[in-house]
C-alpha cells in the first residue's frame, strides 16, 4: 500500500498521485464513493457495468414488467391513463 502527500487547490481538488492510480487501475473517467469520518477522507473506486451488462439489465426488467402487465390484465393502451393517475395522486 502506497502512502503519499497531496495538496487540496482552491476549488477542493486533489491530484491522485500515478502510482496510486497505475496501482487500483484508475484512469479518466473511473466513478469513486466518497466517504468521510472525523478527519478522514476514504475514496473507494466503484465499478460501474459495461454497456452489455446494462442492456442485459435492462431487458430482463423489461421482462419482468411485462409478465407483470400481463398478470394484471393492463394493455399497452392503458398505460397513459396509468400514469395520469398515478401523477395525480401523487400530487395530493
Amino acid at each position: 500500500m502506497a502512502v503519499e502527500m497531496v495538496k487540496m487547490s482552491s476549488k477542493g481538488q486533489i491530484v491522485i498521485p500515478q502510482d496510486i492510480r497505475a496501482e487500483i487501475c484508475a484512469s479518466e473517467g473511473t466513478v469513486f464513493a466518497v466517504v468521510s469520518g472525523r478527519d478522514s477522507i476514504v475514496l473507494k473506486k466503484v465499478a460501474m457495468p459495461s454497456k452489455d451488462e446494462l442492456i442485459c439489465e435492462l431487458k430482463k426488467i423489461a421482462k419482468e414488467g411485462t409478465k407483470r402487465a400481463q398478470r394484471l390484465g393492463i394493455k399497452e393502451k392503458d398505460i397513459p391513463d396509468l400514469v395520469h393517475k398515478a401523477r395525480k395522486n401523487r400530487k395530493k
